[in-house]
């Protein structure tokens, strides 16, 4: 099942997105809140999705699925590609930072390039939602804590990021967690191990990995996480990007206003946006 928080006539909701419509889930709250009650909303969801009807997808504006992630999780240098362009060893542990829940932004809402700043920087990625959640996950049982995925782009203010010996300023400006454009669900999904990825900048390729190449899977990285905090329903983990981003290019090339970047995942859809500079 997809499914999507989108606003209309100026009130925001959840539905489930069937071909190029949307229909109104009827659940009260958030996405975080259908999330937590999942088990006991899913059969009447599956009739709606069934029944069929809504409103045209272009009609209404998407947003991000989880507006206001509880926590905000990327992890990084994880595919190889990636790790050799940044000419860095491949880490032994886990390479977590965080994301603030102010840079969440919709799939297809304008990027922001900070007064000042001039090092933007595309990174697309799977994005995992936690369902149950839970703490001390073993690998065996991660997959039971997800409740779907998304595409997700990890943009970047690379001389933030690398101004200091932590990288969670540099990837948490406003509007810099771009997600959507909804959530599939993990049952539909099936592997995520298997997914191609792509980012396209201004039309040109300059991203494309599968998620097979990561270097610490999905299931390891929610074990990972699990042993010093509890996973709740909503909870947003970035699982890495592959090669060829701007800061690794010869010349470099970053984020200028006006730019398009698109980042697409097989079987999840694509977002995208447009670099515009802070007014």
């Amino acid at each position: 099942m997809k499914l999507a928080t989108y606003t209309a006539q100026g009130q925001t909701r959840t539905g489930i997105v069937v071909g190029d419509m949307i229909i109104d889930s009827g659940v009260p709250g958030t996405m975080v809140d259908l999330i937590r009650n999942w088990n006991s909303l899913k059969p009447g969801l599956d009739a709606k999705a069934a029944t069929g009807g809504g409103v045209p997808l272009s009609s209404v504006r998407l947003e991000a699925p989880v507006q206001r992630p509880g926590k905000i999780f990327a992890i990084g240098l994880n595919y190889a590609d990636h790790i050799a362009e940044s000419k860095m060893e491949t880490p032994q542990r886990q390479v977590w930072f965080t994301k603030a829940q102010t840079s969440v932004n919709g799939p297809y809402d304008d990027i922001e390039i900070a007064k000042g700043t001039m090092t933007n920087d595309y990174e697309v990625e799977l994005v995992a939602i936690i369902g149950k959640g839970g703490k001390h996950i073993g690998a065996d049982a991660a997959s039971d804590a997800i409740f779907g995925y998304c595409v997700g782009n990890d943009v970047t203010e690379r001389m933030w990021q690398h101004g200091g010996p932590q990288w969670s300023l540099g990837k948490s400006f406003d509007t810099h967690a771009p997600m959507g454009p909804w959530i599939v669900t993990a049952d539909e999904v099936g592997d995520p191990h298997n997914l191609s990825l792509r980012c396209f900048v201004n039309g040109e390729k300059r991203q494309q990995s599968n998620t097979k190449h990561l270097v610490f899977n999905i299931w390891s990285q929610i074990e990972h996480l699990s042993v010093g905090m509890t996973l709740e329903p909503g909870d947003c983990l970035f699982t890495g990007t592959p090669g060829g981003v701007g800061a690794a290019m010869d010349p470099r090339q970053f984020l200028q206003s006006g730019d398009i970047v698109r980042c697409e995942i097989d079987g999840l859809g694509h977002i995208e946006g447009t670099m515009v500079s802070e007014a």
